[in-house]
């Protein structure tokens, strides 16, 4: 399975492409949140994530990160759809795009002996939070495309909804974005086949 740091921002990117991307989910249109909006969407996306405190987004930050979500889109539909090819170039070109760097940094607290660790980034300790937020997503996905769980990059298989999501399943199985997908889907399943007469 992924790395736990890898997983960690895979996570980010699924929360970033699911709430800064057009499209459907979970049977309904879906619209971005435009203007004013977008700063507080992307503020929730970001402490949407695990270990993620709330922040507060600009909205040049905003916009950077709502195009980072688009490019990182791409990314998973082109797993989906059986185009390996076209996920590498869309990585590449966000790593460029962002900047992305590996580094060492210490750790901003210290641990029980007084000393502080080192912590691997994938941006520069003077950027911003969307640029390096940018940059360490962007690292994820080429961790996953360029390795041997790419196929666990998806788009929800459910019936009107295009919501990405990582599969972290044992058996590489899951197909949906939810539960609450995964049971409309079981349950529109059901009515056919009781409609059906089989």
């Amino acid at each position: 399975m992924f790395d736990s740091h890898v997983a960690v921002l895979l996570e980010h990117a699924v929360s970033l492409v699911n709430t800064l991307t057009d499209g459907e989910s979970r049977g309904r249109p879906y619209a971005v949140p435009r203007g004013a909006d977008l700063p507080e969407a992307v503020g929730a996306a970001v402490s949407d994530t695990a270990g993620s405190l709330p922040r507060t987004f600009d909205s040049a930050e905003a916009e950077h990160l709502a195009a980072t979500a688009r490019a990182m889109r791409r990314v998973f539909q082109a797993m989906h759809d059986g185009d390996p090819d076209l996920a590498a170039t869309t990585v590449n070109r966000l790593l460029r795009d962002s900047g992305a760097r590996p580094r060492l940094d210490r750790a901003p607290a210290g641990n029980e002996d007084g000393g502080t660790p080192w912590q691997l980034h994938f941006h520069g300790a003077d950027d911003s939070f969307a640029a390096g937020h940018s940059a360490s997503c962007a690292t994820a996905l080429a961790l996953a495309v360029g390795g041997s769980l790419a196929g666990r990059l998806g788009v929800c298989r459910a019936d009107r909804c295009d919501r990405v999501y990582v599969d972290t399943s044992r058996n590489a199985a899951r197909q949906f974005c939810s539960t609450a997908c995964q049971n409309r889907t079981k349950a529109a399943a059901f009515r056919a086949r009781k409609g059906g007469g089989g």
